[in-house]
């Protein structure tokens, strides 16, 4: 499925919604779309198109160019068993999880034109986060010198990682995102230091309210809160 916003300022943002897509197609994808954008952003074509891209993956484990391969627990026989892949991609950040009843989210946007800082751009993806969990009174928030979206982060050892955020910047066009654990199957993160922690714990909906959660009805939610957040939409 694909649908247009208009968000003003001869800009519009298209979305792109697949259930479950392939991650080095998702990835090869993302290339795609940052070349397009790049390249409408230096013959200042217009309208200018920002991209947004939700799915869930296959069971993968993605590793940032500031990771480590140690922090992947299991070697390539056990990951076949596993039926799940291993890439090492071009974001941000280390080791983390993508699989089936996880929403991934992949903007595309033009910082430069939207004037946001790549600090602030993730910040924002946060608080898209941060609400949303709040409409199912979820208090989240953020823990220093950790990027994602947190649960009870003023209890010691009680931490808990609801979203992974991993971004690429590059002349000022993001890609890869952010995903959150909706209907996660947790026990795949047994087998990474997730971002390389080897101390925190990973949640998701489901276990914070004990109940299988509607999927669609998350990705609305998310998609209403990226719209207001980022274009006031």
């Amino acid at each position: 499925m694909t649908q247009e916003y208009s968000i003003g300022d001869q800009q519009k943002l298209v979305f792109y919604h697949f259930d479950i897509f392939n991650y080095k197609e998702a990835w090869d994808f993302q290339e795609h779309l940052y070349e397009q954008v790049l390249e409408n952003s230096s013959n200042n074509t217009m309208p200018l198109s920002h991209h947004l891209i939700f799915c869930q993956h296959n069971h993968v484990y993605t590793l940032g160019q500031n990771g480590s391969e140690n922090n992947l627990l299991i070697n390539q026989i056990q990951l076949k068993a596993k039926n799940a892949e291993f890439y090492k991609i071009n974001r941000g950040g280390d080791i983390t999880y993508h699989g089936p009843g996880q929403l991934v989210g992949y903007p595309i946007l033009n910082l430069s034109i939207l004037r946001i800082g790549v600090k602030q751009y993730i910040y924002l993806l946060e608080q898209v986060i941060i609400d949303t969990l709040f409409q199912y009174e979820i208090k989240a928030g953020r823990k220093a010198g950790a990027t994602g979206v947190w649960i009870d982060v003023d209890k010691a050892g009680l931490e808990r990682k609801i979203c992974a955020i991993g971004v690429r910047c590059s002349h000022w066009i993001t890609m890869h995102g952010f995903a959150l654990n909706i209907n996660t199957d947790l026990s795949y993160f047994n087998y990474i230091n997730p971002c390389g922690f080897v101390d925190k714990a990973v949640t998701s909906i489901e276990k914070e309210l004990g109940q299988k959660i509607c999927f669609e009805d998350v990705e609305k939610i998310v998609l209403r809160n990226f719209l207001k957040t980022f274009f006031n939409k």
